[in-house]
Protein backbone atom coordinates (compact mmCIF):
# COMPACT_ATOMS: atom_id res chain seq x y z
CA UNK A 1 0.00 0.00 0.00
CA UNK A 2 1.42 3.79 -1.10
CA UNK A 3 1.44 6.06 1.75
CA UNK A 4 1.85 10.08 1.50
CA UNK A 5 5.09 11.02 3.61
CA UNK A 6 3.18 13.46 5.78
CA UNK A 7 1.27 10.81 6.88
CA UNK A 8 3.98 9.06 8.97
CA UNK A 9 6.15 12.32 9.70
CA UNK A 10 8.61 12.79 6.83
CA UNK A 11 11.05 14.26 10.44
CA UNK A 12 10.93 10.77 11.61
CA UNK A 13 11.65 9.20 8.30
CA UNK A 14 14.66 11.85 7.47
CA UNK A 15 16.30 11.40 11.01
CA UNK A 16 16.14 7.75 10.37
CA UNK A 17 17.71 7.89 6.90
CA UNK A 18 20.66 10.63 8.68
CA UNK A 19 21.41 8.21 11.54
CA UNK A 20 22.79 5.27 8.66
CA UNK A 21 26.39 4.77 7.88
CA UNK A 22 25.51 5.34 3.99
CA UNK A 23 24.23 9.13 4.68
CA UNK A 24 25.77 10.16 7.78
CA UNK A 25 28.01 12.51 6.60
CA UNK A 26 25.45 13.97 3.92
CA UNK A 27 23.39 17.79 4.88
CA UNK A 28 19.96 16.95 6.27
CA UNK A 29 18.90 19.18 2.85
CA UNK A 30 20.39 16.68 0.71
CA UNK A 31 18.58 13.76 2.37
CA UNK A 32 15.14 15.64 2.38
CA UNK A 33 15.61 15.77 -1.11
CA UNK A 34 16.57 12.42 -1.77
CA UNK A 35 13.11 11.71 0.42
CA UNK A 36 10.62 13.62 -1.50
CA UNK A 37 12.05 11.46 -4.56
CA UNK A 38 10.84 8.54 -3.02
CA UNK A 39 7.33 6.81 -1.87
CA UNK A 40 6.75 5.33 1.09
CA UNK A 41 4.57 2.08 1.36
CA UNK A 42 3.36 -0.33 4.08
CA UNK A 43 3.69 -3.41 3.78
CA UNK A 44 1.42 -6.31 6.12
CA UNK A 45 2.99 -8.97 7.73
CA UNK A 46 3.88 -11.96 5.27
CA UNK A 47 3.52 -9.49 2.05
CA UNK A 48 6.66 -9.96 -0.05
CA UNK A 49 8.51 -6.46 -1.63
CA UNK A 50 10.07 -8.19 -4.08
CA UNK A 51 10.74 -11.62 -5.33
CA UNK A 52 14.42 -13.81 -5.89
CA UNK A 53 14.67 -13.11 -9.87
CA UNK A 54 12.68 -10.04 -10.73
CA UNK A 55 13.72 -6.85 -12.24
CA UNK A 56 15.90 -5.27 -9.70
CA UNK A 57 14.51 -1.39 -10.08
CA UNK A 58 14.14 0.34 -6.62
CA UNK A 59 16.04 0.42 -3.76
CA UNK A 60 14.11 0.18 -0.41
CA UNK A 61 14.58 1.54 2.89
CA UNK A 62 13.17 -0.06 6.24
CA UNK A 63 11.57 2.56 8.60
CA UNK A 64 9.66 0.53 11.10
CA UNK A 65 8.96 -3.03 11.20
CA UNK A 66 11.47 -6.30 9.74
CA UNK A 67 12.20 -7.89 6.69
CA UNK A 68 13.37 -11.18 5.93
CA UNK A 69 15.43 -11.83 3.18
CA UNK A 70 16.23 -15.03 1.64
CA UNK A 71 16.60 -17.60 -1.67
CA UNK A 72 15.88 -20.94 -3.01
CA UNK A 73 18.41 -22.60 -3.85
CA UNK A 74 18.06 -24.88 -7.28
CA UNK A 75 16.65 -27.97 -5.94
CA UNK A 76 14.32 -25.92 -4.12
CA UNK A 77 15.69 -25.57 -0.25
CA UNK A 78 14.93 -22.02 1.04
CA UNK A 79 18.82 -20.49 2.15
CA UNK A 80 17.66 -17.85 4.87
CA UNK A 81 20.43 -15.15 4.45
CA UNK A 82 19.30 -12.16 7.25
CA UNK A 83 16.27 -10.40 8.59
CA UNK A 84 16.76 -6.61 8.10
CA UNK A 85 16.01 -4.24 10.82
CA UNK A 86 15.12 -0.39 11.02
CA UNK A 87 16.71 2.18 10.16
CA UNK A 88 18.77 0.32 7.06
CA UNK A 89 18.81 0.24 3.08
CA UNK A 90 18.44 -2.78 1.34
CA UNK A 91 18.02 -4.20 -2.06
CA UNK A 92 20.75 -1.87 -3.92
CA UNK A 93 22.92 -5.18 -4.78
CA UNK A 94 20.29 -5.33 -8.18
CA UNK A 95 20.55 -1.97 -8.92
CA UNK A 96 23.99 -1.16 -8.42
CA UNK A 97 25.10 -4.06 -10.79
CA UNK A 98 22.10 -4.25 -13.28
CA UNK A 99 20.97 -7.57 -12.66
CA UNK A 100 17.95 -9.11 -11.42
CA UNK A 101 17.14 -10.05 -7.95
CA UNK A 102 19.09 -12.47 -6.16
CA UNK A 103 16.76 -13.59 -3.19
CA UNK A 104 13.53 -13.06 -1.84
CA UNK A 105 12.11 -9.94 0.28
CA UNK A 106 9.51 -10.55 2.79
CA UNK A 107 7.93 -8.36 5.59
CA UNK A 108 8.05 -10.35 8.82
CA UNK A 109 6.26 -7.79 10.77
CA UNK A 110 3.53 -4.91 9.63
CA UNK A 111 6.31 -2.79 7.84
CA UNK A 112 7.01 1.25 6.52
CA UNK A 113 9.20 1.08 3.86
CA UNK A 114 10.53 4.12 1.70
CA UNK A 115 10.73 2.71 -1.74
CA UNK A 116 12.97 5.02 -4.53
CA UNK A 117 13.46 4.51 -8.51
CA UNK A 118 17.05 2.75 -8.77
CA UNK A 119 17.96 5.31 -11.46
CA UNK A 120 17.47 8.49 -9.29
CA UNK A 121 19.10 6.51 -6.45
CA UNK A 122 22.33 6.16 -8.58
CA UNK A 123 22.04 10.35 -9.87
CA UNK A 124 22.22 10.98 -6.21
CA UNK A 125 25.66 8.56 -5.46
CA UNK A 126 26.87 10.41 -8.45
CA UNK A 127 26.32 13.43 -7.06
CA UNK A 128 27.09 13.06 -3.23
CA UNK A 129 30.99 11.40 -3.31
CA UNK A 130 31.18 10.91 0.39
CA UNK A 131 27.58 9.17 0.47
CA UNK A 132 28.70 6.76 -2.28
CA UNK A 133 32.11 5.94 -0.09
CA UNK A 134 29.96 5.30 2.33
CA UNK A 135 27.91 2.75 0.44
CA UNK A 136 31.23 0.68 -0.41
CA UNK A 137 32.26 0.67 2.98
CA UNK A 138 28.79 -1.00 3.86
CA UNK A 139 29.04 -3.21 1.33
CA UNK A 140 32.79 -4.39 1.81
CA UNK A 141 31.31 -5.33 5.35
CA UNK A 142 28.46 -7.37 4.09
CA UNK A 143 31.67 -9.31 2.25
CA UNK A 144 33.59 -9.63 5.62
CA UNK A 145 30.60 -11.12 7.15
CA UNK A 146 30.18 -13.60 4.20
CA UNK A 147 33.71 -14.37 4.68
CA UNK A 148 33.25 -15.06 8.52
CA UNK A 149 30.91 -17.28 7.99
CA UNK A 150 32.83 -19.51 5.43
CA UNK A 151 35.62 -18.61 8.34
CA UNK A 152 33.13 -20.79 10.70
CA UNK A 153 32.34 -23.53 8.55
CA UNK A 154 36.01 -24.23 8.59
CA UNK A 155 37.02 -23.66 12.23
CA UNK A 156 33.49 -23.59 14.37
CA UNK A 157 31.80 -26.94 14.67
CA UNK A 158 28.01 -27.32 14.51
CA UNK A 159 26.93 -25.96 17.83
CA UNK A 160 29.59 -23.08 17.97
CA UNK A 161 27.54 -22.10 14.43
CA UNK A 162 24.40 -22.11 16.19
CA UNK A 163 24.91 -20.09 19.06
CA UNK A 164 26.94 -17.37 16.82
CA UNK A 165 23.84 -17.18 14.30
CA UNK A 166 21.58 -16.94 17.25
CA UNK A 167 23.71 -14.05 18.96
CA UNK A 168 23.89 -12.44 15.61
CA UNK A 169 20.03 -12.82 15.62
CA UNK A 170 19.80 -10.36 18.88
CA UNK A 171 22.72 -7.90 18.62
CA UNK A 172 24.13 -6.39 15.09
CA UNK A 173 27.50 -6.10 16.76
CA UNK A 174 28.86 -9.37 18.22
CA UNK A 175 31.57 -6.97 20.42
CA UNK A 176 28.36 -5.90 22.17
CA UNK A 177 26.26 -8.69 23.35
CA UNK A 178 23.44 -8.14 25.07
CA UNK A 179 22.41 -9.74 29.06
CA UNK A 180 21.28 -12.77 29.81
CA UNK A 181 17.19 -13.08 28.48
CA UNK A 182 17.41 -11.80 25.06
CA UNK A 183 15.08 -12.33 23.30
CA UNK A 184 15.04 -13.39 19.26
CA UNK A 185 12.88 -10.66 17.05
CA UNK A 186 11.40 -12.84 15.33
CA UNK A 187 10.16 -16.36 14.83
CA UNK A 188 13.20 -17.90 13.52
CA UNK A 189 12.67 -22.00 12.79
CA UNK A 190 14.81 -24.71 12.72
CA UNK A 191 14.92 -25.15 9.16
CA UNK A 192 16.45 -21.32 9.16
CA UNK A 193 18.84 -21.97 11.60
CA UNK A 194 20.18 -24.65 9.42
CA UNK A 195 20.69 -22.35 6.71
CA UNK A 196 22.35 -19.67 8.34
CA UNK A 197 24.83 -22.29 10.30
CA UNK A 198 25.13 -24.19 7.45
CA UNK A 199 23.96 -27.84 8.64
CA UNK A 200 20.88 -30.42 8.65
CA UNK A 201 18.08 -29.45 10.21
CA UNK A 202 18.00 -32.74 11.86
CA UNK A 203 21.42 -31.93 13.28
CA UNK A 204 20.67 -28.12 14.23
CA UNK A 205 17.42 -30.01 16.23
CA UNK A 206 19.85 -32.20 18.17
CA UNK A 207 21.60 -29.05 19.16
CA UNK A 208 19.12 -26.70 19.89
CA UNK A 209 17.11 -29.09 22.20
CA UNK A 210 21.06 -30.02 23.65
CA UNK A 211 20.75 -26.19 24.78
CA UNK A 212 17.44 -26.13 26.30
CA UNK A 213 18.02 -28.74 28.44
CA UNK A 214 21.41 -27.01 29.87
CA UNK A 215 19.23 -24.21 30.21
CA UNK A 216 21.14 -22.26 27.88
CA UNK A 217 18.52 -21.20 25.53
CA UNK A 218 14.72 -20.96 26.21
CA UNK A 219 11.48 -20.01 24.58
CA UNK A 220 8.99 -17.44 24.92
CA UNK A 221 6.15 -18.64 22.81
CA UNK A 222 7.33 -19.84 19.21
CA UNK A 223 10.44 -17.40 20.37
CA UNK A 224 13.91 -18.12 21.27
CA UNK A 225 15.33 -16.39 24.69
CA UNK A 226 18.70 -16.76 24.78
CA UNK A 227 19.18 -17.48 28.67
CA UNK A 228 22.91 -17.81 29.07
CA UNK A 229 25.00 -15.29 26.47
CA UNK A 230 28.20 -15.72 27.97
CA UNK A 231 27.96 -19.66 27.39
CA UNK A 232 26.92 -19.23 23.75
CA UNK A 233 30.01 -16.55 23.26
CA UNK A 234 32.12 -19.45 24.48
CA UNK A 235 30.73 -21.99 22.78
CA UNK A 236 30.67 -19.27 19.59
CA UNK A 237 34.34 -18.84 19.59
CA UNK A 238 34.23 -14.65 20.98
Amino acid sequence: MHTRLVEHGANGLEQGMASTPVLATTSLDVVQDLIRHGTVRRYQKGTYLFHQDDEAHEIYFLHEGRVEISSLSSNGDRQLHTAVDPPQFFGELGVLGESRRTATAMALEPSLVWVVPGDHFLRFLLENPQASLALLRALAQQIQAHESLVDDLLFLDLKGRVAKRLLGLVSPSLDELPDDGALVPAVVTHADLASLAGGSRESVTRVLSDFQKREIIGRAGRRYVLKDIKTLSRLAGL
